[in-house]
């Protein structure tokens, strides 16, 4: 009985981390309708760039995010600008290709650079439990990621609905002809989509490293996650990624307590192809995109 409070409550935790990994692929899709392959990639480089100003500014945790985080919007502008934002207007294939393309360089980059070894971005309060008693334990770094996430969540869903930039976003979404016609530059709303992605993308690649271990080659496991919880929660729902963040990941240790760790991955898809079958669209998505 211990054992099982313990997955659920992990598994809640841990559904807040896979939503921070899943809400910029998300918001991409839900705007621009473009699967963005480079996603887990472009997460695990920000892992990397945080490691880097963490050795050169002494672990200051808000230092090195915040320098992080102007490198990989300076990415994002020059990635969706100078490369998706030429092929985006001849259909879906074309971008498909031009993310797939620059998720092979970022790996490859990584690799060359870094090494094939394992990193970590873990400190004393990711690895110290918080909660520790005969029923539970619950780590700092599990805890941490989840309040994160709601932040993150409440904090985008709130920017895509009351702000200026968020309503001409969804414009552009909604309908690129109207929107352009009331005089919204869907291009640059796209653009400005890609760098808030490449912003939570940079606050997951942090919460991952003090979570776990991270390889130059980690981005396609974090990617099949991020598609695994967009799909359940709703493709293009900000608050649907928090609800399946946290479904995949009781899924996921329910599955391991229940049938054992090699199951764990196993059990979480198959209860996204459960979900999909009831509900195709995800749990909060629309029927249909327009």
């Amino acid at each position: 009985m211990e054992a099982l409070v313990q997955s659920i409550f992990s598994g809640i935790l841990l559904g807040g981390l896979y939503a921070v990994v899943g809400v910029g692929l998300s918001i991409v899709f839900g705007i621009m309708g473009l699967t963005n392959i480079a996603h887990g990639n472009m997460m695990i480089m920000c892992s990397f760039l945080i490691m880097v100003f963490g050795t050169m500014c002494g672990g200051n945790i808000i230092v090195m995010l915040l320098l992080a985080v102007v490198c990989v919007v300076v990415f994002g502008f020059l990635f969706q600008n100078f490369l998706v934002n030429k092929v985006i207007d001849k259909g879906a294939n074309p971008a498909l290709l031009v993310t797939f393309g620059i998720s092979i360089v970022i790996q490859n980059v990584l690799t060359l650079i870094f090494g094939a070894d394992s990193r970590s971005l873990q400190n004393a309060f990711s690895t110290k439990n918080i909660v520790s008693t005969e029923w539970l334990s619950i780590s700092g770094g599990y805890l941490l990621d989840f309040i994160v996430a709601v932040i993150v969540i409440l904090a985008l869903s709130f920017f895509i609905k009351n702000t200026r930039i968020g309503r001409a976003i969804r414009a552009s979404s909604n309908d690129v002809r109207a929107a352009e016609l009331m005089g919204v530059n869907t291009k640059m709303m796209y653009t400005v989509t890609m760098c808030i992605a490449m912003v939570t993308a940079c606050i997951a690649g942090l919460l991952v490293g003090q979570t776990f271990v991270f390889y130059p080659y980690s981005g396609p496991q974090y990617l099949i996650i991020a598609f695994g919880v967009v799909v359940i929660g709703g493709m293009g729902s900000i608050p649907g990624t928090l609800l399946g963040g946290i479904i995949l990941g009781l899924a996921q240790l329910l599955g391991s307590h229940f049938f054992g760790p090699g199951y764990q991955v196993f059990c979480g898809y198959i209860v996204m192809l459960i979900l999909l079958t009831v509900c195709p669209a995800g749990l909060l998505g629309n029927a249909k995109r327009k």
